[in-house]
């Protein structure tokens, strides 16, 4: 009888990515985060060549691999969290738009009673499960698109999620209904252009080195709010 067919998922992939050998500008390291070193992610040292190759390798489109850089808000907000881990400590923490995980991971090192990180990319919840696990620290990873409903947490944190118009449309008014209902919400933003003026203020900024791709400065004022 012929042994069944293992079909690739994202996190075996991301898993055997990470434990190839070799390097080079296409492959993914662990390294400390450049403004919260106390985090290690699995990082590409050039996203757009490790996509470039996967896709090749795959014969197919992937989605992009946000998760594989480190973004300047995730890096604001997760620096708030473990400066002030009394926010996040003893609580149920929701990281919508998790990405590489960052600000989940460091909500759980701030001492989260349970830390919850959403995001619709399986590769960003592999992302996140690999980069919990080199942190040693629970995080639960989920798929689902949260945005039409309620939060189910005591804080909602928020970095980086305003990068395009469309997804400010959807993000806002859930992070608003989670504010209404008595939810704390955080949001880390290095002001993309979709930040609306009247609705969020300012709690805290951070000076941010600035890591994406095609990014020519290299720090980033970041701002951490939270609905008015």
């Amino acid at each position: 009888m012929l042994a069944p067919v293992r079909t690739p998922t994202p996190l075996a992939d991301l898993e055997r990515e990470i434990a190839a050998p070799g390097d080079g500008l296409d492959r993914l390291r662990l390294v400390d985060a450049p403004y919260v070193p106390e985090v290690r992610l699995h990082l590409a040292e050039d996203a757009i060549l490790w996509w470039a190759r996967m896709e090749a390798a795959a014969g197919r489109s992937l989605p992009p691999p946000y998760w594989a850089s480190v973004w300047a808000g995730g890096q604001a907000l997760a620096r708030h969290l473990l400066d002030h881990p009394e926010l996040a400590a003893g609580r149920r923490v929701l990281d919508l738009a998790a990405g590489s995980g960052l600000v989940a991971i460091a909500a759980a090192l701030a001492g989260a009673d349970r830390v919850i990180a959403n995001d619709v990319d399986p590769w960003a919840v592999a992302a996140v499960t690999v980069n919990a696990r080199a942190n040693r620290v629970s995080v639960a990873a989920t798929g689902d698109d949260l945005l039409d409903g309620t939060a189910s947490a005591d804080l909602v944190l928020a970095g980086d999620v305003l990068y395009d118009a469309a997804l400010a449309a959807r993000v806002l008014p859930y992070l608003q209904r989670a504010a209404d209902r008595g939810v704390q919400v955080l949001v880390g933003d290095p002001d993309r252009g979709h930040l609306p003026p009247d609705r969020l203020e300012l709690v805290a900024a951070y000076p941010v080195p600035v890591t994406e791709p095609s990014v020519d400065n290299p720090v980033r004022r970041v701002q951490v709010l939270r609905p008015r």
